[in-house]
């Protein structure tokens, strides 16, 4: 499981000491639930923080802004440049095709060469734009960076036009009604509906690509907190389906 930290606020940043043995991976959030007034700040803290602190077995990671905001260039070049030695990856939102993976590699090596980073900083992709969603076999051969792939499901349930009621779950009216028992049709009130998941497809699409090219898939983030079965139930599934880690 990986542990978002907001890096901008000093109560949260304040207890890591305590909860870096427990979980499996601190990711430094600089991107969504980041307000844009403190983007920067957030980009200063978690370089901070990263300077105070020992991480040992627990991996680090960051999530930076998408490569066309105005603050994606900024993230990659300071946090490298500052924090890159103790830095294991970077995941890297709404990632459209390889040319995205490409760019950061790219930029990557010359950060890296700069600052004398020995061990190359690998690449997490976040699929979560129907265009990467279509690209998801290229996006996943793209580097040898390449360290695995999240699903998005939020923001691609957006880029799609779907219509979802939570972030990561489903839609209760999205399934299969059963045939009707006798001769006649009956109306949907009189026959049993099985609610479907609208993910399974693009989930095994990812976790073939991941799986073809000896990369990690991730499913992502399920934004139901009042309802822990459910929350439960989608993460039990993803792994099932190949899913190495969830957020």
């Amino acid at each position: 499981m990986i542990h978002f930290i907001p890096p901008h606020m000093d109560k949260i940043t304040s207890k890591l000491d305590s909860i870096i043995p427990q979980v499996d991976v601190i990711l430094g959030n600089l991107e969504d639930a980041i307000p844009a007034d403190r983007k920067e700040d957030a980009r200063r803290g978690f370089i901070e923080m990263v300077k105070r602190h020992e991480f040992g077995s627990t991996g680090l990671w960051t999530r930076i802004n998408c490569l066309n905001s105005p603050w994606g260039l900024d993230d990659i070049v300071e946090v490298v440049s500052a924090a890159g030695h103790k830095l294991d990856v970077i995941m890297l939102p709404k990632v459209d095709g390889p040319w995205d993976i490409h760019y950061l590699d790219q930029l990557l090596a010359q950060l890296e060469a700069k600052a004398g980073i020995k061990k190359p900083i690998m690449i997490h992709a976040i699929l979560e734009t129907a265009e990467g969603v279509s690209n998801v076999e290229e996006i996943a051969a793209a580097s040898p960076r390449m360290h695995g792939m999240s699903l998005g499901p939020a923001d691609l349930a957006a880029s799609r036009g779907m219509m979802t009621t939570r972030a990561g779950g489903g839609h209760p009216a999205y399934g299969v009604l059963a045939d009707a028992a006798g001769e006649h049709e009956a109306s949907m009130t009189d026959r049993s509906f099985y609610q479907q998941d609208l993910w399974h497809f693009t989930v095994a699409k990812m976790v073939d690509a991941c799986q073809r090219n000896g990369i990690k898939a991730f499913y992502g983030p399920f934004g139901d907190f009042s309802d822990p079965a459910a929350c439960e139930s989608q993460f039990r599934n993803a792994f099932l389906m190949g899913c190495a880690g969830a957020w």
